[in-house]
């Protein structure tokens, strides 16, 4: 099983008062530091023109983070691909590859936010078919050869260098919630990733990748799995890891449903409303929450329902948390949580 630390995504909190620069070089800092304390990955996403300045480059944060580290696997959950000419998609990647020594993964999801694509210039309604040539035409500009593109989308035998360090290339894996997407994952991707899950649900989103992955004549055991929630193991009182964390989760959750209603907003962001009782309590089911054992016991759960092989990325990047605090998080997971589960 392997562990990974994410998302991070430089989101400036209301009323933070560190600059980008400040957030930015903590994140870089918080990278180092995941890797110092054994953790096996470290993960960065992506959105566009948020009034939070929510990370809108993943593939240079991603080179700054593998120019800052030596052994951490380095990846994106999720780079928006429809959102990206394929061929610069490749070459970016490419580069990011070689400037980690063969450590990236190519985390690519589809997007949903109607502004990012107006924004771009690119068809929402086309957002699956320019995913599915984005994987194909990558896997051609890695492999060595002249890049003829897709059907969709074909170049004029274009050779793109430099070569990634992977031979092949970086792993593809691919973010996905409905079950067509989740399908899509397991015949072109290398991984799929999985998120606001239930272990029930899991299991059945892994079946799906899975039995899809062999449809296509693929092996499904070669099919990487991984899952990221929201995740925070506090040594002490569970009940205060829950208002220590509370604050962040509730804005991390609320700004997807906000990002909407954000379209074309400047100025500071607003702070989140009053929650109700119901849905605080929502929003606790939500997350990994509590003890050591009690964080690990939860994640094993995932882990055995995957069948041990699964790539768990503890969402544990809270914007506007402390640094002491966001320090301490991750030390807590990955000295007292990470033991219990390898």
């Amino acid at each position: 099983m392997k562990l990974g630390f994410g998302l991070i995504t430089c989101q400036r909190y209301p009323g933070d008062p560190r600059s980008d620069e400040e957030l930015y070089a903590q994140a870089l800092d918080l990278a180092e530091q995941a890797e110092r304390v054994g953790l096996d990955s470290v993960w960065v996403s992506e959105h566009h023109f948020v009034d939070d300045a929510y990370l809108p480059s993943a593939l240079p944060m991603c080179a700054a983070i593998a120019a800052r580290t030596h052994r951490v696997v380095v990846g994106t959950a999720l780079l928006l691909a429809p959102l990206i000419e394929p061929l610069r998609l490749a070459e970016d990647a490419a580069v990011v590859d070689v400037i980690s020594r063969g450590r990236l993964v190519l985390g690519l999801g589809l997007g949903w936010r109607a502004e990012e694509f107006d924004a771009l210039g690119v068809p929402l309604r086309e957002r699956a078919s320019r995913l599915e040539d984005a994987v194909e035409v990558v896997r051609q500009a890695w492999s060595g050869q002249l890049v003829r593109g897709s059907r969709r989308r074909p170049y004029p035998n274009v050779a793109v260098t430099p070569a990634p360090a992977q031979v092949g290339g970086p792993p593809v894996w691919i973010g996905a919630l409905s079950e067509s997407a989740i399908r899509r994952a397991g015949r072109i991707g290398d991984g799929f990733m999985a998120t606001e899950v239930t272990v029930e649900s899991f299991i059945e989103q892994v079946r799906w990748a899975r039995e899809e992955r062999e449809r296509a004549g693929g092996d499904p055991a070669t099919l990487a799995i991984s899952l990221h929630l929201p995740t925070f193991a506090f040594d002490g009182d569970p009940g205060r890891a829950w208002e220590l964390v509370r604050p962040y989760h509730r804005y991390v959750t609320w700004k997807y449903d906000d990002m909407d209603q954000a379209r074309s907003r400047l100025g500071p962001p607003p702070t989140p409303p009053p929650m109700s009782r119901s849905e605080e309590e929502s929003l606790r089911a939500s997350i990994v929450l509590g003890t050591p054992e009690q964080v690990a016991e939860q994640i094993a759960r995932f882990r055995d329902a995957a069948e041990d092989d699964i790539h768990y990325i503890a969402r544990l990047y809270w914007p506007g948390m402390d640094p002491a605090l966001q320090q301490e998080a991750v030390d807590v997971f990955a000295e007292r949580v990470a033991p219990l589960l390898r």
